[in-house]
């Protein structure tokens, strides 16, 4: 059965066709920011050598290229330009979702083989820093987990990898599962990654749609498909850990806004601890999942089951043997060790939003203001109405981009390891009128980023 496109209500300041020059406006300054970060950053590399990344403020080089991904990316973005908006306002719920997949599908594996096979899939995970490094060092699991503390430190004997003694164990683990069942290697690894991470969308989706309503989820649908964001989701581990916790936060929704929170709140808790077992810096996914609960109808209800479900992966690796607070705090130390303490804080406090900007695209530059303007209304203080709760909710995600942003532990390489966050912002598209030229222009950035750039991940 076909469903009546969604009316949008023209007075509501936030789609308000009249707010187009300022969207233009936050549009221009987003790209002045990103110019700004390049031309001083360039600068700063080439006469001091401190950013220690190729093409500031981003990790990668210069490089025009085609690859094989090249013809089906051109294809995934004319297809969701053109049919995106209507479709994803008359398909029924569920094969929307199901759509929404296979789009994000469809456009994150095309721009990773954009690079080639082994350069843009099956190699990515390989590098000295990845965790494919170590898997021969989980033999047993736990043992390592024991003896982790003691290889984090630059110093410490047989140290492990930048990216392995940047997270905590359970990144590795998942790719040592991999392993285990068969699917071992660099190529099954980026075949999971793009997979698994490319589900976000549809958790997002569920998420906007139990809190903010159906219409404001279907007009985000298109934007969540053809994100920049999925440059970096295939194949960096991130986009993996963007799942997760876009999946908990899925489940926190469910939770507090249906009449039956136990199974759906022990589910979001399981993942919340799944989550900051994979990155310590995804604590601050908390800051959403307390949107979350400001906004559901019963936000009280689930929380025994949430902490009951969370406390479970805590309790298993503190039984193994692994220290979260202590390794975190090793880390500290690890990372200004390396190019942690080198990098200037001064440069990527703000370039750091440029990254971002890259990484959402103007759409959702725009979209944040539109929110912006919405929740200085009194009407929005209150919460009431859809558009104002999904304003909370992406604010919520650039609240905690901006505390890792002060923390001084995200300096460089937030492109990809802010993915948990961006994801959220996207939905802010949806209160932008006329929407086939904004995604045109997300789909021009990703694609100009992907062929002239040779990204790190």
């Amino acid at each position: 059965m076909k469903r009546t496109p969604p009316r949008t209500d023209l007075r509501d300041p936030a789609v308000r066709p009249g707010g187009a020059a300022a969207d233009a406006y936050a549009v221009a300054a987003a790209g002045l920011l990103v110019l700004a970060a390049a031309l001083v950053g360039t600068h700063l590399q080439n006469r001091y050598g401190t950013l220690r990344v190729g093409w500031p403020p981003l990790v990668g080089g210069w490089m025009p290229h085609a690859g094989p991904g090249t013809p089906a990316a051109l294809a995934v973005a004319v297809a969701v330009v053109a049919y995106g908006p209507s479709l994803t306002a008359r398909l029924p719920w569920r094969p929307l979702l199901l759509a929404v997949w296979g789009g994000a599908l469809a456009w994150t594996w095309s721009l990773a083989l954009v690079d080639g096979w082994q350069r843009g899939v099956a190699g990515r995970l390989t590098t000295r820093h990845e965790y494919l490094q170590v898997i021969d060092r989980f033999q047993d699991v736990q043992e390592t987990l024991r003896d982790f503390h003691a290889h984090i430190l630059i110093g410490a004997p047989d140290n492990w990898p930048a990216h392995v003694a940047g997270h905590p164990p359970g990144a590795t683990l998942t790719f040592v599962l991999l392993d285990r069942i068969g699917l071992g290697g660099g190529a099954w690894a980026g075949a999971f990654v793009v997979t698994a991470g490319t589900t976000a969308a549809v958790a997002v989706l569920v998420t906007v749609r139990r809190l903010a309503g159906e219409d404001l989820a279907r007009r985000a649908a298109p934007f969540l498909v053809l994100a920049p964001a999925a440059v970096w989701t295939g194949t960096s581990a991130d986009g993996w850990f963007a799942a997760v916790a876009a999946w908990a936060l899925a489940l926190l929704a469910l939770a507090v806004t249906g009449r039956r929170p136990a199974w759906t709140g022990l589910g979001a808790g399981l993942l919340f601890g799944v989550t900051v077992y994979l990155s310590y810096g995804l604590t601050l996914v908390a800051v959403i999942a307390a949107a979350v609960l400001l906004l559901g109808a019963r936000r009280l209800r689930p929380l025994p089951y949430v902490a009951a479900g969370f406390l479970v992966v805590p309790a298993v690796f503190t039984a193994l043997g692994f220290d979260w607070w202590e390794a975190y705090r090793l880390l500290v130390t690890r990372y200004y060790q390396g190019a942690g303490g080198v990098r200037p804080y001064g440069y990527w406090v703000w370039a750091n939003l440029a990254c971002t900007v890259l990484v959402v695209g103007p759409a959702t530059v725009a979209g944040l203001r539109r929110g912006g303007v919405l929740l200085g209304t009194a009407r929005a203080a209150l919460l009431r109405g859809p558009a104002p709760r999904l304003a909370l909710l992406a604010g919520s995600a650039l609240l905690a981009l901006l505390i890792a942003d002060l923390s001084g532990m995200s300096k460089a390489e937030t492109e990809r390891i802010w993915l948990p966050f961006a994801l959220w912002l996207l939905p802010a598209c949806s209160f932008l009128p006329g929407p086939r030229g904004w995604l045109a222009g997300q789909a021009a950035l990703a694609l100009l980023l992907n062929h002239l750039v040779l990204t790190g991940w």
